[in-house]
């Protein structure tokens, strides 16, 4: 059984269901649940995946409460029903960690999909930071994307033997959805200029944090004539509230809807640089030759910042003008950043996570 609730899960867990399905030894049974409703039917459309269950969970401005309750006593029903051999889950959602203690109380084998992540700060991430080492906690089969998070694994007490080192699995999605002859509305406005692909939706930075990213965004556009920022704004209404008071009078700023994958990926496979506060897009602009500025205080994936191709750069405005100025200044610190090799895997991750399950699990030949 595969679990997942978020439109960040679903990019990064269908590539491995659709692995699974090469194998008739294999039964997968898909249950989403529903954490982001229509931000995640775009991706199962795009990826021809078909739940079999869906918790349905999502509602109006709903609380981590409402999430761990909703699903821990959905999927509780539904491992009842079907009593899996094992259940993966993907990274750091409140859906996973609900999802991988239901199992734990059941005694069914969890595998970790993007385990040892850290930054070993509970609030930074928030809550993303707590999850994943609960569920690391938790998990019987860890799946590291590199080995970095493999050695987080065994410094916490994890055996070597239930570690694999498989790259991330988003790196697979890639060869999927970038089109070398892909059009958009948004790239035929930005034709001619230097377009940056801004996204925004931490918890921690809501408020006057993120007033001021966003401060820091318009200052920079405003003295730079030859650049475009487009900003596919979180459906969160609180963020959204702040970006159109902030960005929305902005005449080379673009807030629009979130975007589905294949716009988001071939997007940003066209841009200049991307800026975020996110965590996945910190693996996806690498494998794309981005140079990115990371707009929080600590990060979970160090391998970016340290092969180049990411910078740190905190929430406050001047560190971030400082580091936009630079980028859009020094073509040596701009090439150096772009050039850097991926730190995240070979594409081939579902793959590898594959073997292990067939040998766990199924036929080890196979």
């Amino acid at each position: 059984m595969v679990v997942f609730g978020t439109r960040p899960e679903a990019i990064k867990m269908c590539p491995v269901i659709k692995e699974m399905k090469k194998y008739k030894e294999i039964e997968v049974i898909v249950c989403v649940t529903g954490q982001h409703k229509e931000m995640l039917t775009s991706v199962l459309d795009i990826f021809h995946v078909k739940p079999k269950y869906d918790l349905e969970i999502m509602r109006e401005r709903q609380t981590l409460f409402d999430i761990t309750g909703d699903v821990l006593f959905g999927i509780k029903n539904i491992v009842e029903r079907e009593m899996p051999d094992t259940v993966l889950v993907h990274g750091d959602t409140t859906s996973a960690f609900a999802t991988a203690l239901a199992c734990y109380y059941m005694k069914i084998p969890v595998c970790h999909v993007e385990a040892g992540l850290r930054t070993y700060n509970h609030y930074s991430p928030y809550p993303e930071e707590f999850n994943r080492q609960a569920i690391d906690v938790i998990s019987d089969v860890f799946f590291a994307p590199t080995e970095n998070a493999k050695e987080n694994l065994i410094k916490e007490g994890r055996t070597k033997e239930s570690i694999y080192v498989t790259g991330n699995t988003v790196i697979d999605a890639l060869k999927t959805t970038v089109y070398k002859d892909y059009t958009h509305k948004i790239l035929q406005w930005a034709e001619h200029s230097r377009l940056i692909l801004l996204t925004a939706h931490r918890r921690e930075n809501a408020g006057n944090v993120m007033r001021d990213m966003f401060s820091a965004i318009k200052e920079v556009t405003e003295c730079f004539e030859d650049i475009k920022v487009v900003y596919p704004v979180h459906m969160n209404p609180d963020i959204r509230k702040i970006a159109e008071e902030e960005l929305g009078d902005v005449e080379r700023i673009r807030l629009i809807e979130p975007l589905d994958v294949i716009a988001f990926h071939n997007i940003m496979s066209r841009s200049y640089m991307v800026m975020t506060d996110s965590g996945g897009i910190q693996e996806e602009a690498p494998a794309l030759g981005k140079p990115t500025l990371v707009m929080r205080n600590t990060t979970e994936r160090p391998e970016g910042v340290i092969a180049g191709t990411l910078k740190l750069v905190g929430t406050r405005k001047e560190n971030i003008v400082s580091a936009m100025k630079e980028l859009l200044t020094n073509q040596d610190v701009y090439y150096q950043m772009s050039e850097t090799k991926n730190p995240y895997g070979d594409g081939k991750a579902s793959k590898y996570i594959l073997q292990v399950l067939l040998k766990k699990w199924g036929n080890e030949k196979c």
